[in-house]
């Protein structure tokens, strides 16, 4: 979907621009958007495989939900809604633990130039997986992987990307870090 969403600066500060998700692609412009990584406290990440229909990374175990902040949109709000469109989940924005913000900056074989501001978000799981109801627009499939897998070094075949290495063990380090001031791990 070409959604409109406002253009920010290399810094992430706003310009008072908006422009649809494909200018800002076509023209590397950089924009918002939002990374939830849901785990279970039994330590596994549900992870999202990306549709064959994506024009970046298609078919890939990614993220468990990521999409665009909309123009005028809050960050919560984004993290809430796209929650809800691509898992079917609703939850609260007190559920959202923000862990940093990350600068993303990839060029694509097929022209999109994504630089973007990633809004980066964990939360518990709370929902079985077969109670979600993935959009099949964005989504192929969602499944619980040991969250181990964030740290793993070994070639996964279609299961995150190598020279993203470094976030993933950034996000499982958080994550193990709020289950130890959380529970009893």
């Amino acid at each position: 979907m070409d959604e409109l969403i406002d253009i920010l600066t290399p810094e992430g500060q706003p310009t008072g621009r908006t422009a649809l998700k494909s200018e800002a692609h076509k023209h590397g412009w950089f924009h918002a958007t939002v990374h939830i990584w849901l785990y279970t406290l039994d330590k596994k990440i549900l992870l999202q495989k990306r549709s064959l229909t994506k024009k970046v990374f298609p078919g890939l175990w990614d993220i468990s939900v990521a999409g665009h902040i909309a123009a005028g949109e809050t960050i919560l709000t984004s993290a809430k809604r796209e929650i809800l469109e691509e898992i079917g989940l609703e939850i609260k924005e007190s559920d959202l633990i923000k862990i940093g913000t990350r600068i993303h900056q990839v060029s694509h074989a097929n022209g999109i130039q994504d630089n973007e501001h990633h809004h980066v978000f964990i939360a518990e799981l709370k929902s079985p997986v077969s109670e979600l109801k993935i959009q099949e627009e964005e989504v192929a499939d969602i499944k619980l992987f040991d969250l181990s897998v964030l740290k793993s070094t070994k070639n996964l075949e279609n299961i995150l990307l190598s020279r993203f290495h470094d976030y993933y063990i950034f996000v499982y380090d958080k994550i193990i870090e709020y289950l130890k001031n959380t529970t009893n791990y």
